[in-house]
C-alpha cells in the first residue's frame, strides 16, 4: 500500500473528517534530508474534523501525529498540517 493510502485510512478511520486532502510533496525535496528515491516521504495534510473541536492547533497536531506514529517512525520524514474545525472551514470559505 502506498504511504499516502495509509495516511488516508489512518485518518479517516480515526477522524471521520468532512474534507481530507493529503498530497505527497516529495518531488520538492529531492536531494533533501530524508528524502529517498521513488519519494513518498514529504506529505502535506488537510483536514476538517468535529474532533478538533475545543483542541488547540498544538494539540490537533499531537493528534495526528499519535495516528501516524509507525509511520513517522520510518516511512514518514516530514508531515504538514492544516487541522480545522467545521467552524473554522466555513469562516474561512467565507472570507
Amino acid at each position: 500500500m502506498a504511504v499516502v493510502d495509509m495516511i488516508i485510512k489512518k485518518l479517516e478511520a480515526r477522524f471521520a473528517p468532512e474534507y481530507l486532502n493529503v498530497t505527497d510533496e516529495s518531488h520538492r525535496h529531492k536531494g533533501h534530508a530524508g528524502s529517498r528515491p521513488g519519494g513518498e516521504t514529504h506529505f502535506w495534510v488537510k483536514i476538517t474534523s468535529s474532533h478538533f473541536d475545543g483542541l488547540s492547533r498544538i494539540e490537533r497536531h499531537r493528534l495526528i501525529n499519535d495516528c501516524l506514529c509507525v509511520e513517522l517512525k520510518g516511512l514518514i520524514h516530514a508531515l504538514t498540517v492544516k487541522a480545522k474545525t467545521p467552524a473554522e472551514a466555513a469562516e474561512a470559505e467565507n472570507k
